[in-house]
């Protein structure tokens, strides 16, 4: 059999869209001599569509959708992930299903068994879970379809005593077809191919894995879709971060190349630059799925921006990213000419707005409330503040999006000013720790200078006051982001992080900052996700909590 795995950048509710897609990836099928042609988990409504779940005329236009494509599949089948009703009257209202569509019509369903409801996933708000398994019959195949469940780890799970695939076994399949929706991080890539082996290694039968890919909102989908050949070898891998489509024989399913597209990310570089990447498809989906195509950002002349400015401006073109600098009284000469030697480099627009007479003018406001007290945090903010300001009232003169640049180490312990430098409409590097920030700015001039190295180089400062230096407030960098990871995505607590060797003080300091901070970090615009546990969806955490592990 002849099978076409169909990889798309779906748009949540988007149905005219997704199903013109869907209607051409058919018709390039058909073209390509394939008998079945497969599609992505909840394809038809894009994935995840939320509490849009929860409105009947959202649920009717999947039908709908799901109508125009079964009248497409003449001479092929299609296998399209949707919403179903439940027909029954006790349980959930709703199915995450995949309909099996031929000769015009809907010739069967097949439910999802194993509903997530880790992390970013909820399914369980929404969907009532399969009980009933059972094979599909294509031609002279006997397929078992799954949707999502390969790609649980069942060795955790004490719940399930068999997985939906073993159920399917006992109907003796030919082969396995897999439909997801895996969102990425930077391990994902890796324990989803191995999960998949797994199943083929278990169960001798090749298997077909079609995955998402693009950006919804902060969740980054890198596609990634697979063949795997029942001898357990990879005969096929579609592109990351791309729509790609490929169609495959099942009686011939060797190594179509040894070169597979995730090779392109060398070993030493693979994590950065898959993070790279896919911030490049998250900045230019989150924009173009919006309807909007100009990004606006401070440029202080330090690290964050500077790489936030080169991922926007690979994303939307050079010309289409406003760059501000905003000198104050505190800020260096130096910083004022790194940005503008980047800017060169780019040949992007920019605008330089002096912040001291407005600052100026705010002390003069607030002398008759502060008196004589001393300088401090609170004047440090205020520039923050003014700035913050400033880029606001210009995204809604001219119709910008301001990108925020803080990174995930400052979010984490709360080192930014709330309506200040944590404003805008996406945070490009709010998952991204300052030491990967490095990392990036090292990637992207890996064939030339882009980001001038004195910006690279140079201590990190937010220049809010003479003379300031991270260093002067936070750990170095180095040691920072080692305790914010074993906390954050290990999820260790502070006795762990002592007995591991970490300084007790330091520990107790960081963690501390990190919960005291949630509050803030509830105000944050979303956060484009590449870490197994970032901020946002994925950690809920009360905000008045007294205990600090």
């Amino acid at each position: 059999m002849r099978i076409a795995l169909a990889q798309i950048n779906y748009h949540i509710g988007n149905f005219s869209g997704n199903v013109s897609r869907i209607l051409q990836a058919i018709g390039r099928a058909i073209t390509d001599g394939a008998e079945l042609v497969v599609f992505a988990e909840l394809a038809v409504s894009g994935y995840p569509p939320g509490d849009f779940l929860e409105f009947d005329d959202f649920i009717t236009q999947c039908h709908k959708a799901i109508g125009q494509i079964a009248a497409g599949c003449v001479g092929i089948t299609a296998i399209v992930g949707a919403p179903e009703r439940n027909p029954a009257e006790h349980g959930k209202g709703l199915f995450n299903a995949a309909y099996v569509l031929a000769d015009g019509e809907v010739k069967t369903i097949r439910r999802k068994t194993l509903l997530p409801d880790y992390d970013v996933f909820d399914e369980y708000r929404y969907f009532e879970p399969n009980t009933e398994f059972d094979i599909v019959q294509v031609g002279d195949k006997k397929i078992a379809l799954t949707i999502c469940e390969d790609l649980w780890n069942f060795g955790n799970n004490a719940f399930y005593t068999t997985t939906p695939i073993d159920e399917l076994m006992r109907h003796q399949p030919d082969l396995m077809i897999n439909i997801a929706a895996s969102p990425f991080n930077y391990t994902q890539h890796v324990a989803r191919t191995d999960m998949l082996l797994a199943n083929v290694n278990r169960y001798k039968l090749p298997l077909f894995y079609v995955n998402h890919v693009g950006a919804q909102t902060e969740l980054l989908f890198d596609g990634g879709s697979l063949a795997i050949g029942a001898d357990g070898k990879v005969a096929g891998e579609l592109k990351y971060f791309e729509e790609d489509f490929e169609v495959f024989d099942t009686d011939n399913l060797s190594v179509h190349s040894p070169q597979r597209p995730g090779d392109k990310y060398p070993a030493d570089d693979r994590k950065i630059g898959l993070i790279h990447d896919a911030l490049v498809m998250g900045i230019r989906n989150y924009f173009g799925k919006l309807g909007f195509d100009r990004a606006l950002l401070g440029l202080s002349g330090g690290l964050d921006s500077a790489v936030t400015l080169a991922l926007a401006a690979q994303a939307l073109g050079n010309d289409n990213v406003l760059s501000v600098l905003m000198p104050s009284p505190f800020s260096s000469q130096h910083s004022v000419d790194d940005s503008l030697e980047m800017l060169q480099n780019f040949g992007s627009p920019h605008e330089i707005i002096s912040i001291g007479d407005a600052y100026e003018s705010f002390g003069k406001i607030l002398a008759p409330i502060f008196k004589d007290l001393p300088f401090g945090l609170t004047e440090e903010n205020l520039q923050a503040r003014i700035r913050g300001t400033l880029l606001m009232a210009i995204s809604n003169k001219f119709g910008y999006i301001v990108l925020n640049t803080s990174n995930k180490s400052e979010a984490a312990v709360g080192y930014g000013t709330l309506y200040g430098d944590m404003n805008g409409g996406l945070s490009v590097l709010g998952d991204v720790y300052k030491t990967d920030v490095f990392a990036l700015a090292r990637y992207i001039n890996r064939n030339g200078e882009v980001i001038p190295e004195n910006i690279i180089t140079k201590p990190p400062s937010a220049e809010l006051r003479p003379d300031q230096k991270d260093s002067d407030s936070l750990p170095d960098y180095d040691i920072l982001d080692k305790i914010l990871y074993q906390y954050i995505e290990l999820q260790k607590g502070s006795q762990e992080l002592i007995a591991a060797g970490c300084d007790e003080a330091t520990v107790r300091r960081i963690l501390k900052l990190v919960n005291t901070s949630e509050y803030k970090r509830h105000q944050t615009p979303p956060i484009l996700r590449v870490s197994p546990k970032a901020f946002g969806r994925g950690r809920r955490m009360p905000i008045v909590a007294k205990y600090l592990l």
